[in-house]
């Protein structure tokens, strides 16, 4: 048996000791996600990989990296559980009393006309600064490096079309590949591990604060062919971009299960949300437009895979963006 009680031929990484338990009860994490988490005693989030993470693990390497950096605005990471090939089976982390995500506290925001974006600019740019930081586990955490990501724009917005044979998309293909090209490849622009799939429902809203969560990455981000640079290193931008957009789905959540217009909520958002994440030297704005495009077009796909209910956010933004 591996240490508290990890059976063979299982393999744990701790990173601080695990809390006693005085009920060891699971409850499921009902919230729409890729993989699987239950609370335990109410004191643990358990995440179940499934299917399991093949190496390398970049959640692994983004917790260690906050964790140096003394970066406190994520729940604290307690173990990981391996497969005997390697693969991460689980995560084991605090659970933050009273949590709600941003698919829900954040539409209830856009409901009440509650201002978030300041909030959440700050604490991307906290985020952002933690990464940015050198630390003995990443000495060299931003390098000035070449960026493709056309191939992989490209093929993720003919990707939406076939997935999603719908007549208006398609009628504004031209302008969306336009955008997409601007700017061209290859691009000089600063690199870093970044969070990878930041949107609203990763900014939990707990007892005591926010908390960003959810390190595993894009599950529709492809690897080399699909635009991602060697090293899992990619621009800010690709965050700040997805944050972005995800104040517009959180728009279109309100319209569709409250009808609630919250075309003003999510302008003041975004522009609130800019101001207060700045200008840090990391942050390349010329590619925020073309990953909120590209973003729209993978938000289609993950419709398409995984949650067909979606797509009328992703088409919603889309069509407020081209109808105009």
């Amino acid at each position: 048996m591996a240490p508290d009680g990890v059976p063979e031929p299982y393999t744990a990484r701790d990173f601080a000791v695990l809390p006693p338990l005085a009920d060891p009860a699971e409850r499921a994490i009902t919230a729409d996600q890729t993989h699987r988490s239950v609370i335990v005693g109410e004191r643990l989030v358990v995440k179940w990989f499934t299917p399991p993470a093949p190496p390398p693990h970049r959640a692994l390497a983004v917790l260690e990296q906050l964790a140096l950096a003394g970066f406190t605005g994520t729940a604290r990471p307690y173990r990981a559980v391996f497969a005997p090939d390697g693969a991460l089976v689980a995560l084991v982390t605090a659970y933050l009393p009273e949590a709600r995500d941003g698919w829900e506290w954040c539409v209830d925001a856009a409901v009440a006309g509650e201002p978030v974006g300041r909030l959440l600019g700050t604490l991307t740019a906290d985020l952002h600064r933690a990464l940015a930081t050198a630390t003995p586990a990443h000495p060299a955490p931003v390098v000035e490096g070449e960026l493709v990501r056309l191939p992989g724009a490209l093929a993720a917005l003919d990707e939406a079309l076939a997935r999603t044979g719908d007549p208006w998309l398609r009628s504004r293909a031209h302008r969306l590949r336009a955008d997409l090209l601007d700017p061209p490849d290859p691009l000089r622009t600063p690199l870093m591990r970044i969070h990878g799939d930041l949107h609203a429902g990763q900014i939990l809203r707990w007892r005591e604060g926010h908390a960003v969560i959810d390190f595993d990455g894009n599950p529709v981000l492809a690897g080399p062919g699909g635009g991602r640079p060697a090293a899992d290193l990619l621009p800010a931008a690709r965050d700040v971009a997805q944050l972005l957009t995800s104040l517009e789905h959180v728009g279109q959540v309100a319209r569709e299960r409250r009808g609630h217009d919250a075309t003003g909520w999510v302008a003041a958002a975004r522009a609130d949300f800019l101001a207060a994440y700045g200008a840090p030297e990391f942050f390349d704005e010329r590619l925020v437009r073309a990953f909120s495009i590209e973003q729209e077009c993978r938000e289609l796909i993950y419709a398409a895979r995984f949650l067909p209910r979606w797509r009328y956010a992703p088409l919603g933004v889309l069509r407020s963006w081209y109808d105009h």
